[in-house]
């Protein structure tokens, strides 16, 4: 049973459902989002609520199929799509990427992170599927003291570093131009944020002789019934990115939604950030991964390949040396394969999903067979912009 803007069936007096549509619309009216849509999926019940606006200048009103700029929630669909190709027995999950990707083949790698970037040393292995998904593939979002590193100057020169511009050319333009750099580590060594989900959306790609988003909806949007996911979206249905100014605290214009960035299909279909969505597309997602891999009565993705996806990749040494936001991630979380994963405290554990800086979430809990989908516009600039989600999150999963 579907209901729109009320409370799960027989829970609908309960007050933590009660609490999070008021926690909900305060945001709106307070100004800390221009508007929202949110689903909680439990079983078969679901709980939605629609507040705000989805463009600030015209007033359009915030719709439950409102489409967002998911950003980074994209990756484990992304990683779903390269695990067909192992079901398929196209790649194994350990082989090489070289085959299809042989820009990163004979990979030099830095002999550090601040080295100038002939100064490496050649890599110990190749790149496999397992890094990329796992983001072990030796370069992404680079953390280092002092903050412009020879490498990270060079990746902002490309437009290859990770963050809220998309990468403007095509895919075979993207790949040569990373393989024009060396890594920052050795392959498998360390956990480096989004590039490798990027580059295994490029190894669909060319694996299948499909346009990434092709294959996704073949093999995965129809299936499912993702009929509003993709890399471009409805304008009439796109929600208007903002960013937050840090001195006047207004919201400004950072993708319109009659604008370039998502009304239109890309040239790069960016497997890490790139898609639009739906709270709707989102809960049939997390319905399947709960599920095992299975929907509509078909087994779409083996259960055994799902449990991979949600095992963690990290080890503790690998957490220690891979810093990441908050400072104490690791303590809480673990990587799969292209998806987070909680692993304390013990209430938590075993849920998946992941944030995207666009001002999405997208939570799984296998305990309480929940998905928690919470959708805003407003770009995250800060720590405190969590603060919504996680308290969403948390009334979701009965935590409040």
């Amino acid at each position: 049973m579907a209901v729109g803007g009320a409370g799960l069936p027989g829970l609908a007096l309960a007050a933590p459902y009660q609490a999070v549509r008021q926690m909900l619309d305060a945001a709106v009216e307070g100004g800390d989002v221009p508007g929202l849509v949110a689903l909680i999926g439990r079983g078969g019940d679901v709980w939605t609520h629609v507040a705000g606006v989805r463009d600030l200048d015209s007033g359009a009103p915030m719709r439950r199929d409102t489409q967002f700029a998911v950003a980074s929630i994209g990756k484990p669909i992304t990683a779903v799509a390269a695990l067909m190709l192992v079901e398929d027995g196209v790649i194994g999950l350990d082989d090489p990427v070289d085959p299809w990707l042989p820009e990163l083949a004979d990979r030099q790698v830095l002999r550090s992170i601040d080295s100038e970037l002939d100064d490496t040393v050649p890599a110990e292995r190749p790149i496999t599927l397992r890094d990329l998904l796992s983001m072990r593939m030796g370069l992404g979002f680079i953390l280092a003291d002092p903050a412009t590193t020879p490498l990270a100057a060079r990746m902002n020169a490309l437009q290859l570093a990770p963050g809220p511009h998309l990468f403007g050319k095509d895919a075979d333009t993207y790949m040569a131009r990373l393989g024009s750099l060396p890594l920052a580590h050795q392959p498998g060594a360390r956990w480096s944020y989004h590039t490798g989900l990027d580059v295994a959306g490029v190894l669909v790609q060319r694996a299948s002789a499909m346009r990434l988003g092709d294959f996704k909806r073949r093999r995965m949007f129809g299936p499912l019934g993702m009929a509003d996911t993709g890399f471009s979206g409805q304008t009439e249905r796109l929600a208007t990115q903002y960013w937050r100014d840090p001195e006047t605290g207004n919201f400004d214009v950072w993708n319109s939604a009659a604008g370039d960035s998502f009304a239109a299909p890309p040239p790069f279909e960016a497997g890490g950030g790139g898609h639009v969505s739906t709270v709707d597309d989102f809960l049939a997602f997390g319905r399947f991964l709960l599920d095992g891999g299975r929907a509509g009565g078909r087994q779409l993705l083996s259960a055994e390949l799902v449990a991979e996806m949600l095992t963690d990749q990290i080890t503790e040494a690998q957490k220690a040396a891979s810093p990441w936001f908050p400072a104490d991630f690791w303590q809480t979380h673990g990587w799969g394969l292209g998806v987070a994963l909680r692993t304390a405290p013990d209430t938590a554990r075993g849920r998946f999903g992941w944030w995207g800086g666009f001002g999405t979430a997208f939570w799984c809990d296998p305990a309480s067979d929940t998905v928690a989908v919470l959708f805003t516009q407003r770009m995250m600039a800060g720590a405190d912009d969590t603060a919504l989600p996680e308290a969403f999150l948390a009334a979701a999963f009965g935590e409040t």
